[in-house]
């Protein structure tokens, strides 16, 4: 199961190689641009193309010199030569601009098609995945490093390829025209560059990767920032918080400093050594013009051909460790995207109605969170719930309250034991079509960055006007809303920072009124409100509760004196079960404990 498995950083301690297999593995992320392989193609033979009509300039240049010196092999004048270059030149231009277009069409929709297969693993993941992950992290491998596959797609790739065809294409004319010479170059240059490449490639590609765990690490304790600005700013930790991103920051650069060396020092050999041999080889192609083995022309062909050989070859050193960090990004992004959900989304989003009706069994129930395999959380919890009743969960905090609401919405399997709906085990059911017959109404309330209609609206997402103002009535929620001067329209901000948190209550209740669910669980909304919020608020459970089964996690007994059984839970176990009125009067009970202390007796 996904959950169990922990989504990974990369080691940074671990020396990385590039191999055939893991260049493979790579290669595989092309899937995407699978349906635009025809963009691909074309451009690919338009970049062919490109860079054969590219190596016809040197040519021209040499017969040039030769035409005006009257040694030249073929039969053109200046004048004629002139307009073959215009020509090629606007050959040339158009093909460049098609290749472009085509390359950018294969990217953008590519690299898209990424990041809604990322958004759809990770939002179809379970929530041990989350717990296991760091927001940050998962917010890097979706930006910085689909961004690095976009430049490799977009830029990298292509142009790696282009460079590529102009040398192997730039040797063939030498070889052609000048073979010596050639000879002489491939000898002393390329199989120096080849060891440098391969020496430095390695070290490259290791600092590559360590930066990008360095930056999600640092994106991490941003994200934690930005969603815990209250508590920051409540215990006065700016300058703590302050500390440890520019550490974090820190860390970064020394690292990207360290990569930046080893890409300096790569450059640097790779020029010195390049445009020495170069050199090297243009003042043995001067001797033979003095001696008359070849033409003016054809020296200056060579050294032109020669000098963009050199450039190729510089360019292929900087697309080198551009590509290992790329392939180095695709690991990340690929872990994700291999893994296994705990659903498959379609893109229809008509579910099944299962015609619950609420009828709820624990039986002998064992449970422990896959991050704490050492603490049972339940056991051996058994209770059951008639349709359409409610029974309230009370206890002391980690006694297990919440644990049992979680597993009835499948956020996580219990190890032993059975959980029953309707008689039916709840792992035999298909996990959307069941958790769409359940509502949750959280103590702390989360809402979204939109409006109040869109908020309300996430409980049916086809509902109609009449519909979304009738929850909206029965949460109490209406009267607030009509008093803004956009209505359900109005923006809330994220998280619903605009709304008071009796408002933000009411909005959440509306939306579990709207989707109309079997079962309703709710871990008590009124808890962080002042009375008369409270009031109007546990209005709007009641209405809420009419008609179906609901699960409620008590913090006030106040609030559960009318449920049909309340159960209380002590390290994993119920301890006692009953209605208010029995457990009350049951001298010694822990709930009478809590009734005491909360000014109920």
């Amino acid at each position: 199961m996904l959950g169990r498995k922990k989504i990974r950083a990369i080691d940074t301690e671990e020396k990385v190689k590039l191999t055939r297999e893991n260049l493979r593995e790579a290669l595989a992320i092309f899937k995407y641009i699978r349906p635009y392989r025809w963009h691909f193609i074309i451009g690919m033979v338009l970049l062919f193309l490109s860079s054969l009509v590219f190596m016809i300039f040197p040519w021209l240049i040499g017969q040039m010199v030769d035409v005006a010196q009257e040694k030249a092999v073929i039969d053109f004048s200046l004048v004629q030569l002139g307009y073959i270059i215009i020509a090629v030149l606007l050959m040339q231009g158009l093909i460049s601009f098609s290749r472009v277009m085509l390359f950018a069409k294969v990217s953008e929709n590519g690299i898209g098609d990424i990041r809604k297969a990322l958004y759809r693993k990770l939002i179809s993941s379970p929530i041990t995945f989350f717990e296991e992950s760091k927001t940050g992290d998962l917010i890097s491998r979706l930006t910085a490093d689909v961004e690095q596959l976009y430049s490799a797609f977009s830029i990298t790739l292509a142009e790696f390829l282009r460079q590529l065809i102009i040398l192997v294409v730039g040797i063939g004319f030498l070889f052609l025209t000048t073979p010596r010479l050639t000879g002489l170059m491939l000898v002393v240059v390329i199989p120096v560059i080849g060891i440098i490449a391969g020496f430095f490639g390695r070290f490259v590609r290791k600092y590559s990767q360590k930066r990008q765990d360095e930056l999600a690490e640092a994106n991490s304790l941003l994200g934690d920032s930005l969603q815990g600005i209250q508590i920051i700013k409540a215990f006065v930790s700016e300058s703590f918080e302050d500390r440890r991103f520019r550490k974090s920051i820190s860390k970064v650069v020394s690292i990207s400093m360290v990569f930046a060396r080893y890409r300096a020092m790569f450059a640097t050999l790779i020029i010195t050594v390049l445009f020495g041999g170069l050199f090297f080889i243009i003042w043995q192609a001067a001797m033979m013009v003095q001696n008359g083995t070849i033409s003016a022309g054809s020296l200056i062909s060579f050294v032109t051909y020669s000098i963009i050989i050199a450039a190729s070859i510089g360019s292929l050193g900087n697309f080198y460790p551009q590509l290992l960090s790329a392939i180095g990004a695709t690991e990340r992004v690929r872990e994700i995207l291999n893994s296994t959900g705990e659903l498959e989304i379609d893109d229809q989003n008509d579910l099944p109605d299962l015609g619950i009706k609420g009828d709820i069994t624990f039986q002998n129930v064992h449970f422990t969170y896959p991050s704490r395999p050492d603490i049972e959380v339940l056991n051996g919890i058994d209770l059951s719930v008639k349709a359409g009743s409610k029974i309230a969960l009370v206890g002391s905090s980690g006694a297990g309250k919440s644990t049992i609401l979680q597993l009835l919405l499948r956020f996580y399997d219990y190890q032993e034991g059975q959980i029953l709906v309707d008689g039916h085990d709840i792992r035999d059911f298909d996990i959307r079509a069941y958790r769409n017959s359940l509502a949750f109404v959280p103590q702390e309330v989360i809402l979204f960055g939109g409006t109040i209609r869109e908020n309300i609206m996430y409980g049916k997402e086809k509902a109609s006007e009449t519909e979304v103002i009738e929850a909206a009535s029965l949460a109490n929620a209406w009267e607030f809303i009509e008093t803004f001067p956009e209505g359900l329209d109005t923006i809330i901000g994220e998280r619903g920072v605009k709304l008071s948190g009796g408002q933000r209550q009411r909005v959440a209740i509306a939306r579990a009124i709207l989707k109309d669910p079997a079962i309703l669980l709710l871990d008590e909304a009124t808890s962080a409100l002042d009375s008369e919020s409270e009031k109007v608020v546990q209005d709007a459970l009641n209405q809420l509760m009419k008609g179906r089964t609901s699960i409620i996690i008590a913090h006030r007994l106040s609030t559960i004196t009318d449920v049909d059984c309340i159960y209380v839970l002590e390290e994993g176990q119920i301890v006692e079960q009953g209605g208010h009125e029995e457990l009350i009067a049951k001298e010694g009970g822990k709930y009478r404990l809590q009734a005491k202390i909360g000014g109920l007796i």
